[in-house]
């Protein structure tokens, strides 16, 4: 397959072309987004994230090859070129000397009229570290609750849901790898180590076809290399917890060798449950959260930019007795390596192989055991050839795991499952950049083995550069997912989300609304608009109307009250509906609405706001039409960051945060529940238990969410290399009482976290 690849890249036709890598000199890091042109020509592109640049289809001649990026000095040099020659080039780029007092960086601006970027926002990590910083730990998770689309429930227990879709219907990718839970039960932290991310593509709706097995979103986060010229790191604590991030070269970049290896460390954990005693007594019992994430990677690269990097994790998560709801804990261990080899066309290729095992385990109230466990592999196959300012790009993906899941709903009945499948995907998009048009056509062919079906799935996305300032946009296509989700919606909260595979096994009902059920994949549609305008070069505007269709679910059956035994089913002595005897049930649905965002950038002041409107629906046989537990009908975010001092040594930052209330399941009333299994039994003197009469689902909402939390940073500078930096943040400023949990028998309720002041400090070296 790699011969093949490799071959089809090569006999595609030739012309000059010149190619490479940036890097910075100091760190050996890559430069991403720099503007590498030919002076006084049309021909330029901007290096993509790994640093990388090609220019192709140029005619023979004399140029004036030069290079630019804000805070370097710029690269020229001149090239001749002639024959269909292909110049190989690796910079190293040195930090600009003088020191300037105002930056304007155009960047983004001009990535977005070279990109469609359909709902689809890019982070960095210097973003990142832009929010008010919990405990001083900026974190990934904190940063995605601030996007348009994105819903979040809490901070404690929360989950992300995005425009719509359940959490099993978003994809987190970690360098290639799927990883199945990216958050930890506090809802502050990600497994992520903010240092190290070098990118993280956020798509809400409406992705290409290089992406897939998901119905609603995909979260892909880049991974930078070691410094390739210093041995570097950084130390935090907090009062929430302490940070560890270590790197340096194995084997140094000279001017005589541009081979290097390097290594990258990070660790990070919370000791919340001991913290807590001591800091934050107030809140009466310990908060009960604790993770430990390790990562390493180490990373062999070439003369000619060509690298291969090895890593391995683990991640673990425990929350033990919090207010007597539940245990829960999970972990999640594992390894692989990605690579990219530079070839001698014009193309670039990249793959993944890696292995991981995912465990979760929740014991409440119930006594009755929840559990789910998967573990398998993931690999994939890239090639990108660049055709001028065209793009071509095809690939391969396969996954292979096993999925283990138990799991007792409210009336006692045992759902459980142990399947081994995998799934096969191959992929060709095709970028084209003509006039003011940009156009990405694509398609996606999946094969899920568990259900011997294939998906054809086409995409596009279209960008029309209108003026200089104003864009429009639209994308849409295919979607399919093998993965479910098993929970009650009974729950006012559930900490539990576990991992099935559709199969012929399952147990799904046979039709749905009187119509015979020929597929067991879930299929959605999905149709984005949206209008980009830069109202100057500091302000931008933009707004994107959406609408994903479900067009087929599958669910775990909260309505079983029946065995799937021969007496209740069709013809038995005590024939019942299928949605009352099935595991699964087959369900529709549909999400719109529109997002809003406004971005400010001036000097030392930084804005960001975003709305959101949403409407999520569901409809299965019992229930009709509902709402599912995460419809947020309204959903406000505002971000402000201001710097001071000469050498901006001062950080200040707020955020605010407001969601109007999720739908949850009324209680009606209560009685007492007779165990009635026994013909002896007396029931008039018997002892009972107390049943719950239950409202139509969802059908109220709880109170309204918000939330203010403000930062300050101050950075020392103790040596060259060497800055100190002591932050305070202040979280949910004016002490709001935002429900976390209600218990529908004892009537004890339960809030998400109180005002909680932490401190901090960073050293870098």
């Amino acid at each position: 397959m790699l011969l093949s690849f490799w071959a089809v890249s090569t006999l595609l036709f030739s012309q000059n072309t010149i190619k490479g890598f940036v890097f910075d000199n100091e760190s050996g890091e890559s430069i991403p987004f720099a503007n590498v042109v030919l002076k006084g020509t049309n021909y330029g592109v901007a290096t993509d994230i790994n640093g990388f640049f090609s220019i192709n289809k140029v005619p023979d001649g004399k140029y004036t090859f030069m290079l630019k990026f804000v805070g370097f000095d710029d690269y020229e040099e001149e090239i001749t070129l002639s024959g269909n020659q292909v110049v190989t080039r690796k910079i190293y780029l040195k930090k600009n000397s003088t020191q300037l007092k105002e930056v304007k960086i155009k960047g983004n601006r001009e990535e977005r009229k070279l990109e469609t970027t359909v709902s689809v926002e890019k982070i960095s990590s210097s973003q990142i570290q832009q929010m008010p910083s919990i405990g001083g730990q900026a974190d990934l998770a904190q940063y995605l609750q601030v996007l348009p689309g994105v819903t979040f429930t809490g901070d404690q227990g929360g989950q992300l849901y995005i425009r719509g879709g359940s959490m099993i219907q978003n994809k987190t990718l970690l360098d290639g790898m799927v990883v199945y839970n990216p958050f930890h039960s506090i809802g502050l932290f990600s497994v992520f180590e903010t240092d190290v991310i070098l990118s993280a593509d956020i798509y809400t709706g409406g992705f290409g076809a290089e992406y897939g097995g998901r119905l609603s979103s995909v979260m892909d986060i880049t991974t930078r290399d070691g410094n390739k010229r210093h041995h570097t790191g950084k130390v935090g604590i907090s009062t929430l917890g302490a940070n560890l991030v270590l790197e340096g070269p194995l084997k140094r970049v000279t001017d005589d060798s541009k081979t290097s290896i390097t290594y990258l460390i990070t660790a990070k954990n919370s000791y919340l449950s001991k913290s807590s005693e001591l800091f934050y007594s107030y809140m009466g019992d310990p908060l009960p959260y604790d993770f430990t994430d390790v990562y390493g990677k180490f990373t062999l690269q070439g003369e000619n930019g060509s690298k291969i990097s090895l890593f391995g994790f683990n991640y673990s998560d425990q929350v033990l007795n919090y207010q007597s709801i539940a245990n829960y804990d999970w972990y999640n261990y594992g390894g692989g390596t990605n690579f990219s080899l530079v070839t001698g066309s014009n193309a670039i290729m990249k793959g993944n192989f890696a292995y991981s095992d995912y465990k979760l385990t929740l014991a409440d109230e119930s006594n009755l055991p929840k559990s789910s466990r998967i573990n398998g592999f993931t690999f994939g196959l890239h090639m990108t050839y660049f055709i001028g300012k065209n793009k071509l790009k095809y690939g391969v993906d396969m996954e292979g795991f096993s999925t283990q899941y138990e799991l007792y709903n409210s009336f006692g009945r045992k759902f459980s499952q142990v399947e081994n499948t995998s799934e096969m995907a191959a992929y060709v998009t095709y970028d084209i950049k003509h006039g003011k048009w940009l156009i990405d056509p694509g398609f996606r062919l999946v094969y899920y083995a568990s259900v011997s079906e294939m998906s054809p799935e086409p995409r596009l996305a279209i960008k029309y550069n209108a003026t200089d300032k104003l864009r429009f946009k639209v994308a849409g296509g295919l979607y399919s997912q093998n993965f479910l989700d098993a929970k009650s919606d009974n729950d006012v909260v559930n900490l539990f989300t576990g991992f099935l595979t559709g199969s012929e096994n399952l147990g799904v009902s046979s039709s749905y609304m009187g119509e015979d059920v020929s597929s067991l994949i879930q299929k959605a549609q999905h149709i984005i608009f949206g209008i980009e305008y830069d109202v100057n070069e500091y302000l931008q505007l933009n707004i994107e109307p959406y609408l994903k269709n479900f067009s087929q679910l599958l669910n775990m059956n909260r309505n079983k009250m029946f065995d799937d035994s021969p007496e209740y089913q069709e013809g038995g002595a005590y024939e019942k509906p299928e949605y009352l005897i099935s595991d699964f049930i087959v369900e529709k649905g549909k999400t719109y609405g529109v997002d809003f965002s406004m971005r400010y950038s001036y000097d030392k002041i930084y804005l960001w706001v975003a709305y959101s409107l949403g409407y999520v629906e569901r409809t299965d046989e019992a229930e009709g039409t509902y709402n599912p537990h995460y419809d947020r009908r309204h959903n406000i975010n505002a971000l402000a960051t201001y710097t001071a001092g000469d050498s901006r040594e001062w950080e200040f930052s707020a955020r605010w945060n407001f969601g109007s209330g999720f739908p949850y399941t009324k209680t009606r009333g209560v009685y007492e529940l007779l165990p009635m299994g026994s013909l002896n039994m007396d029931y008039t003197n018997a002892n009972g238990e107390m049943g719950i009469y239950y409202s139509a689902i969802n059908g109220g909402r709880l109170p309204y969410y918000h939330r203010f939390d403000i930062s300050a940073k101050r950075k020392f500078s103790l040596g060259r290399r060497s800055i100190l930096e002591v932050n305070a943040s202040v979280t949910n400023v004016y002490n709001r009482k935002n429900m976390f949990y209600f218990n529908r028998l004892t009537f004890e309720r339960v809030d998400q976290l109180p005002i909680m002041p932490s401190i901090g400090m960073t050293l870098t070296f």
